[in-house]
């Protein structure tokens, strides 16, 4: 089987894993000594019911592939195997961004509730890159992991930055592997690849990771309040918006599912906003004509961006300052655009039935 022309080799594949963009996976370095103090003690039942839900590790035999994993592979049309390809590239990179992350954390800190909760975290990421890695090797590739982490640039946030933007991607994780999922089991005649018959159990992962982040946030209120909810306004449209924008970068992805890409990024919207709001106070009022005409629009500007890099030369540079200038300037409208505020509850629930 052959890949895609844009992912000929590993040498490619290796390039768009450690591709930096705005819509790209990032590898984070953080205050480890800020990490070590979280105090976790407000929610104390809560957290040791959890560990003791990874250390059951519900998941162990999930992550290995079965005897008709490799007769379900099939040669697909382009651009259907190039747009494949580069979110399966994506998703590596994204796994392996937590896994790295959380065993930094592990090693750095002597906190035991953070240190705990970080070595299950590391174990999950690193099956979720592997098993993904598997299925690029099925085209003769694979993603260099430990080249992606000696060569990959890292960027700084705060520890409550990587709470909100972690407990945001883990949400919207699940949401996503949970739609694909229930979509293909509507339709397994739409079923393309063998990978997506394990994201009901994988989503799993997803949620629980990010019920993690979830009772640190709760535990530590004031991380809720303040100022601090321009934060998560901030993170909230950052996430939404880079999901959206990548999602229109591979049309025929979603339409070999049987999805529109809007029509999957709004049903991922409403799950994900639906389980925030147990953490968040306030919501994106995704629904809102402004709202989508403000993510349409940093969907061109990344359109006229791409030409521009294209184009090359003084014109496609003009080009490409022009399109970044336009997308900054939706995206601080769609910041300022109004929220929704609402009481938290006094529980985290599990997960919906969606």
């Amino acid at each position: 089987m052959t890949a895609s022309p844009a992912l000929q080799t590993k040498h490619h594949v290796l390039d768009r894993a450690r591709t930096e963009n705005l819509i790209s996976p990032r590898f984070y370095v953080t205050d480890f000594a800020a990490m070590d103090r979280i105090d976790v003690s407000a929610v104390r039942t809560e957290w040791d019911a959890m560990l003791a839900e990874y250390e059951g590790d519900n998941n162990h035999d999930h992550f290995h592939r079965d005897a008709e994993f490799a007769q379900e592979i099939r040669t697909l049309p382009e651009p259907l195997q190039r747009e494949f390809l580069d979110f399966l590239v994506t998703s590596i990179t994204s796994e392996f961004s937590g896994c790295v992350l959380y065993n930094e954390i592990r090693r750095r800190v002597d906190n035991p509730d953070i240190k705990q909760l970080m070595t299950y975290l590391t174990r999950d990421e690193s099956r979720h890159a592997n098993f993904i890695n598997a299925s690029l090797r099925d085209y003769g590739l694979d993603v260099d992991l430990k080249a992606l982490k000696e060569s990959k640039a890292y960027t700084y946030f705060k520890p409550k930055y990587i709470l909100y933007a972690t407990y945001l991607s883990e949400k919207i994780g699940y949401a996503r592997y949970i739609t694909i999922f229930r979509q293909l089991e509507k339709h397994p005649e739409l079923r393309f690849h063998p990978i997506f018959r394990w994201f009901e159990r994988w989503c799993n992962d997803e949620f629980r990771h990010g019920e993690s982040f979830a009772l640190i946030l709760r535990a530590n209120p004031h991380l809720l309040r303040g100022m601090n909810l321009l934060w998560i306004r901030f993170f909230l449209l950052a996430v939404y918006a880079t999901m959206f924008v990548r999602d229109h970068t591979r049309p025929e992805l979603h339409r070999a599912m049987g999805m529109e890409p809007d029509d999957f990024d709004y049903r991922v919207f409403d799950i994900t906003t639906e389980i925030s709001r147990q953490v968040f106070p306030l919501s994106l009022d995704t629904d809102a004509p402004s709202f989508r005409r403000g993510l349409d629009r940093l969907v061109a500007a990344r359109i006229r961006f791409d030409a521009g890099a294209s184009r090359g030369g003084v014109t496609g540079r003009l080009q490409q300052a022009a399109a970044a200038c336009a997308g900054a300037w939706n995206f601080a409208r769609l910041f300022l655009h109004p929220v929704k505020r609402h009481a938290l509850p006094a529980e985290i629930r599990v997960a919906p039935a969606w």
